[in-house]
């Protein structure tokens, strides 16, 4: 049997994703944030296969890496999860047949991201018959249990982030991450808006936090995903990210938790709504 583990050499396709973190002297600019960070960590010995393919879903179904982009290279891959290249392979065989990735060869190869065939997130006939089998799937007390998760998460890692001392790159990220859903394209904002969300959880300075925020962010987008987009939901929604950032970055504790209170319960009232 294979034993999963470091010791990758061989160079592969396509660059990597970069580290993050401050200006290390004057006028150097801080390396882009790993928007990876919150999902991919080393796996457990015994379990590299189910891991990493967990890991690997919760990328595409956070849109961390976008249809139609191409996720890092295997080499990288398999050293951020500390697996062979052999397993790796294994599991975007996986992904592949689930018509979730697609293998590309030549010069500008790779692993790419599937784009999705409902882009604008409407609920026709089929999304509501996938959204039908997600709830049989996760069953009323399933969901119940996702959505108070993803609320207590939600709200301690805001108060967290506001309750941290974030330096000058770290504040970058967060109003970068809030003027994209500002900008966002319909078809584009669910994406957004969860990478916005995985940056305050990221930035609460608990490394726990952020990762079961991405995984339960995951389930809660299963369902997000096969509902449809309410122009004034949205509205409303962008106004609570714009005062949640506001409040963060005030250091206003109170503040921030009582305006994510109020975003998950609206965005929990929202699905309720249309699983009844």
């Amino acid at each position: 049997m294979e034993k999963d583990g470091g010791g990758v050499s061989a160079a592969d396709e396509g660059p990597g994703t970069a580290g993050h973190g401050d200006p290390v002297a004057a006028g150097h600019e801080a390396d882009p944030p790993d928007r990876l960070a919150p999902v991919l960590r080393p796996v457990r010995a015994g379990n590299g296969f189910e891991e990493a393919l967990e890991q690997i879903l919760q990328i595409v179904r956070l849109g961390l890496v976008p249809s139609g982009e191409r996720l890092p290279s295997e080499r990288e891959l398999a050293e951020r999860l500390r697996i062979s290249r052999v397993t790796l392979r294994e599991v975007l065989k996986v992904l592949q047949e689930q018509g979730l990735v697609e293998s590309r060869r030549g010069r500008y190869g790779g692993t790419f991201v599937c784009r999705r065939t409902d882009p604008e997130g409407l609920a026709g006939g089929d999304a509501e018959a996938q959204l039908r089998r997600v709830v049989a799937q996760m069953g009323a007390e399933g969901i119940e249990d996702v959505l108070r998760f993803r609320e207590v998460l939600e709200l301690g890692a805001v108060e967290l982030c506001a309750a941290s001392d974030l330096s000058k790159a770290q504040e970058r990220m967060l109003t970068e991450a809030l003027a994209a859903t500002g900008e966002a394209p319909l078809s584009d904002y669910r994406r957004l808006d969860t990478r916005l969300h995985l940056a305050v959880a990221e930035l609460s300075g608990s490394p726990s936090v952020a990762t079961h925020y991405a995984a339960v962010r995951a389930k809660v987008n299963e369902l997000l995903d096969r509902i449809p987009l309410l122009v004034r939901n949205l509205e409303h929604s962008q106004r609570q990210h714009t005062a949640m950032v506001e409040a963060i970055l005030d250091g206003d504790v109170d503040a921030a938790r009582e305006v994510a209170r109020e975003h998950v319960a609206g965005t929990a009232a929202l699905l309720r709504g249309f699983l009844a």
